[in-house]
């Protein structure tokens, strides 16, 4: 197994692999729509979940994440050693990121990183996906919580001393994530970057909206019938002076 033409299979499987775009395909058949000419523009996950919605977005996110964990554990599964897996998996982000299915064009890596870390250094993975989950809480934004976790993974896999193709592969993933956020970056500098809305924040949204606009209602019917009801007091007092007047008058 040790033959480098089945590296070369390997790698060239994990690229047309990696190089599935689980969200056009979805977008297409499930949405009848582009990924590519909707929202971004970019067909990853987290455009698919700001134009297929909630639930599509999770299973794009899934199959991205799969991308890079299944050519990994075939190669740990065939008896190949840290170098080859490393291989594999940047070869499934390159795919990825520049999908031939798609022209050159595809995501920012971020999903199909976070499965090769899962799958070479489970431990360093996890620590990755709560270093990304929380920086997106504190600052509203995917790309900051995306470019921070990349940071961490170079980081944890010198820190923790793991092979020299795990280093050297982490850093050339967090080259492939940065110049594909590159467009990011400069927003964030402008602070032009948008931010997101948890899920727990939109239903608070919502609520508010419907709630002042269900006592305005309100305000409105009852000045209404205030009005109403001093009109007519208004109009019985008139009625009333003017029977007087006119008794005694005559």
């Amino acid at each position: 197994m040790t033959s480098p033409w089945v590296v070369a299979a390997m790698v060239v499987g994990a690229y047309l692999l990696g190089s599935f775009s689980p969200s056009v395909v979805l977008g297409r058949l499930l949405r009848h729509v582009d990924l590519r000419h909707h929202g971004s523009g970019n067909p990853g996950t987290t455009n698919a979940f700001r134009v297929l919605g909630t639930s599509l977005g999770i299973v794009v996110m899934i199959c991205d994440i799969l991308k890079g964990v299944v050519p990994v554990l075939v190669a740990r599964w065939l008896g190949f050693g840290p170098l080859v897996m490393t291989m594999v998996g940047l070869a499934a982000i390159v795919g990825h990121n520049y999908s031939i299915f798609l022209r050159g064009r595809g995501g920012k890596g971020i999903a199909t990183t976070g499965g090769v870390i899962m799958a070479l250094m489970p431990g360093i993975g996890v620590l990755i996906c709560l270093s990304f989950a929380a920086m997106v809480l504190l600052s509203r934004i995917v790309s900051v919580g995306s470019l921070f976790a990349t940071v961490m993974f170079v980081t944890c896999t010198v820190i923790f001393a793991q092979p020299w193709p795990y280093i050297a592969g982490s850093c050339l993933a967090a080259a492939f994530i940065c110049y594909a956020h590159r467009g990011n970056l400069q927003r964030l500098a402008k602070r032009q970057e948008p931010h997101i809305t948890l899920p727990w924040e939109q239903a608070k949204q919502k609520a508010r909206k419907v709630l002042p606009a269900g006592r305005a209602k309100g305000v409105k019917v009852a000045a209404a019938v205030r009005s109403r009801t001093g009109t007519g007091k208004r109009a019985s007092r008139s009625r009333a002076g003017k029977r007087v007047i006119s008794r005694e008058s005559g």
